[in-house]
């Protein structure tokens, strides 16, 4: 409303009264229904006229509170209803929906999402030492009921409860354990422990995974510690490479063992076998020379001797007279036994030649021995 000079009010569209083409002053309006309404009424079409406005007032103050109460959840959610506060039994499942509003109060709740949380803290071990760990755990709202009701903030008890579990298993734990191969250990025993706190609370939450991005040692001994691994994996080293060479040495020698074994047993066989052999053989020559007696001794000499010069060329022969020993140079006696040279592939001899052989040694022998009988006579003279 524009301000006038002369004391009047005057309508946005610059008119002082109602009149012309100008649309009708709202404040005039206004005035003449309240006053109206207070003298009660004037004419006969009033109170249809209010009744029509206020009914359509109400009605379109009704369709938009109906209006207001449609909601939908997807696939993903599930609805919890309060209503003025107090926990409904029924849960809403996906689709259009309709509560009563500033009556029901719905909480629309994700149950398929997997939510993560991260943890970072500094925790003792064991054996008194000190390792930066950071966690994250991952879980999904198994129970929207507990997860809105039972608990005032669910996620962060969810966090109080994975870094108490945490405390624990570190602390039982040893610091290599918890820096080196025991992480994924740790990680199944706080997850564990974790699910165990938070179904205790109520909080409608399952604990999916828990995982141990990092743990070191703190920066104030990461050099000292960065030491102490290499020496730990230089023992590892060796000891692989013992390992190794164990397991090449050893077979090895097992084969070896068993080869000398079974050297040993097929020797043990032989010599049961010749012995065996022999001793049958030596019964069949028992009853042969129970048999015939000169002729089995004499074939015994002839073996024994040609198992004997078939292995020597010099025989020295004790005889009675000048000479006490004899030099017989058989491999001479062989050649002129034989008519020919002997060579060393032709021994041993046969049972001929072993013969003639000795015939040759017993002509010598005798040829000798009379020559010394003749000198030794001959200086009597």
């Amino acid at each position: 409303m524009s301000y006038n000079p002369d004391g009047r009010d005057q309508d946005p569209w610059g008119s002082g009264k109602r009149g012309g083409d100008g649309p009708p002053d709202l404040e005039e309006v206004i005035r003449q229904f309240v006053d109206r309404m207070k003298s009660g009424g004037g004419g006969g079409s009033l109170p249809s006229f209010s009744g029509r406005i206020v009914g359509l007032v109400l009605l379109v103050l009704l369709t938009l509170y109906l209006l207001s109460g449609l909601y939908t959840l997807d696939q993903q959610e599930r609805g919890v209803v309060l209503r003025f506060g107090a926990l409904k039994e029924a849960t809403q499942m996906p689709g259009l929906r309709w509560n009563p509003p500033f009556i029901d109060e719905v909480v629309p709740i994700n149950v398929t999402r997997i939510n993560n949380i991260r943890h970072q803290a500094l925790m003792l071990t064991r054996d008194e030492n000190i390792v930066d760990i950071t966690m994250s755990v991952q879980y999904l709202i198994s129970d929207p009921r507990k997860y809105v009701v039972a608990v005032r903030n669910p996620r962060q008890s969810l966090e109080h409860a994975a870094e108490s579990a945490l405390r624990h298993v570190v602390g039982s734990s040893s610091m290599d354990s918890v820096l080196t191969e025991g992480r994924e250990q740790v990680a199944n025993e706080v997850m564990e422990r974790a699910q165990r706190y938070v179904d205790l609370y109520n909080t409608g939450i399952t604990v999916v995974k828990v995982n141990i991005d990092d743990s070191q040692p703190p920066n104030q001994v990461a050099a000292a510690f960065d030491d102490v691994q290499a020496a730990q994996e230089d023992n590892q080293r060796l000891i692989n490479e013992a390992n190794a060479y164990r397991e090449s040495v050893v077979p090895q020698a097992r084969g070896e063992a068993r080869r000398q074994i079974e050297q040993a047993t097929a020797y043990r066989d032989q010599v049961i076998a010749r012995a065996e052999g022999e001793a049958n053989r030596f019964l069949q020559l028992l009853e042969e020379y129970s048999q015939a007696k000169d002729v089995t001794r004499e074939r015994l000499y002839l073996e024994a001797m040609e198992s004997i010069f078939s292995r020597t060329t010099k025989v020295m022969v004790d005889v009675e007279g000048g000479n006490n020993l004899l030099y017989l140079p058989l491999d001479q006696l062989q050649r002129q036994a034989a008519g020919s040279v002997v060579r060393p592939d032709d021994l041993p001899l046969n049972t001929d030649q072993i013969r003639r052989l000795t015939d040759a040694v017993l002509r010598e022998v005798n040829s000798r021995s009379d020559n010394g009988r003749s000198s030794s006579r001959g200086g009597q003279r």
